[in-house]
């Protein structure tokens, strides 16, 4: 019952970038007032080229990521070729839609033929696509302020990951239920990178 509660406030951030996707979040883990980790894994990978953020509770994320994943590889097993960001949307929509009851907000996001996309999705399975930057958890209203204000056209994933830093690390300010380290993955054409904790700990020293 405790991991169930694990997890109910956090920030996460996607974004639309001209060569890819960008995916972030601090790693506070919360229940309640108490802290209870400051290493909580939040950005997961589901296949080589797509990720996904999780806001909610330790016990559901880790049994969605394990479905998306087994249902990414047996897609591509099947067809030969690897399911459409659109296509896993479609299925995780689906897998919240019957189920009911996950207390989690998604972000799944990645490239794919037809280029960069991003899906945010709440608990129920409502789907949007996204086609610039979006937040979910407890510290989106304020990671929003900043976005806002510097999410340009054309941006780079590189350019996308400062500013996906720089968001989080005002939100972690003011939200109690974020806080600690920030994950920042890049996804391009082929490529999943996790960001090392030093580059984004050596940008968070120029950020007031």
């Amino acid at each position: 019952m405790m991991e169930q509660e694990v997890l109910k406030g956090t920030t996460t951030v996607g974004m639309i970038c001209t060569d890819g996707i960008v995916l972030a979040s601090e790693r506070r883990a919360t229940m309640g007032h108490f802290i209870a980790s400051r290493e909580a894994k939040k950005v997961y990978q589901i296949s080589d080229t797509t990720g996904l953020t999780i806001a909610g509770t330790v016990g559901d994320a880790q049994q969605i990521v394990r479905a998306m994943t087994v249902e990414s590889k047996l897609y591509e097993m099947r067809r030969k070729e690897p399911v459409t960001i659109k296509g896993l949307s479609t299925m995780l929509s689906n897998m919240l839609n019957s189920v009911r009851g996950y207390g989690v907000q998604l972000l799944i996001g990645g490239v794919d033929k037809n280029g960069p996309s991003l899906y945010s999705i709440d608990a129920l399975g409502g789907t949007i696509e996204e086609t610039r930057a979006v937040s979910t958890g407890s510290g989106s209203p304020i990671a929003y302020g900043v976005l806002e204000d510097n999410y340009k056209e054309g941006m780079t994933v590189d350019e996308g990951a400062q500013l996906a830093i720089r968001a989080l690390h005002n939100a972690m300010k003011r939200d109690s239920a974020s806080g600690d380290a920030i994950s920042v993955v890049k996804i391009t054409d082929g490529k999943f990178i996790r960001m090392e904790d030093e580059d984004v700990n050596e940008y968070r020293k120029t950020l007031n």
